[in-house]
């Protein structure tokens, strides 16, 4: 797969709530029409074997999966409902960021999260040990994308 690979500084945090037993490979976005799934995020933390490879070895790259999110569309009824407190967030700072206008499958997005690895390695930058996937519905489609913290040496 070939993937058009950008730094993103993320000036504000981007925040959710948990929604803990969704599946990050899942995400159904629109199906006959109608919204199935609200923005989401999940974050992994890579493989600490994997996570500065060229080459990682995509059985075991994606590591654990750390949490998952939904958007926060109403604030004051999320508070309500008692998750004002529990909230993730996507922090800011600077990524490594590819997006696709479709929702990938499994395979597709560890391929790409491969390459934004080796894009960062190639860019003699550090990427970090998380990874972020985010599904949600743009311009009229679904959207997948990853957001890869990094540092530079």
């Amino acid at each position: 797969m070939k993937t058009e690979i950008s730094r993103l500084k993320l000036f504000s945090p981007l925040f959710y709530v948990p929604c803990p037993d969704s599946d990050p490979f899942g995400y159904r976005g629109i199906s006959n029409g109608l919204r199935e799934d609200d923005e989401k995020i999940f974050c992994f933390k890579l493989d600490e074997t994997q996570a500065m490879e060229f080459e990682p070895d995509k059985t075991i790259f994606l590591g654990t999966l750390i949490f998952c999110g939904r958007n926060i569309t109403d604030t004051v009824t999320d508070t309500v409902a008692g998750v004002g407190e529990a909230r993730w967030e996507l922090p800011p700072g600077d990524y490594l960021f590819s997006q696709k206008r479709e929702i990938l499958s499994r395979s597709d997005i560890i391929d790409m999260a491969v390459e934004i690895q080796q894009e960062g390695l190639w860019q003699k930058l550090q990427p970090g040990e998380k990874l972020y996937l985010r599904y949600l519905f743009e311009d009229g489609r679904d959207v997948t994308q990853l957001f890869r913290p990094y540092t530079e040496f």
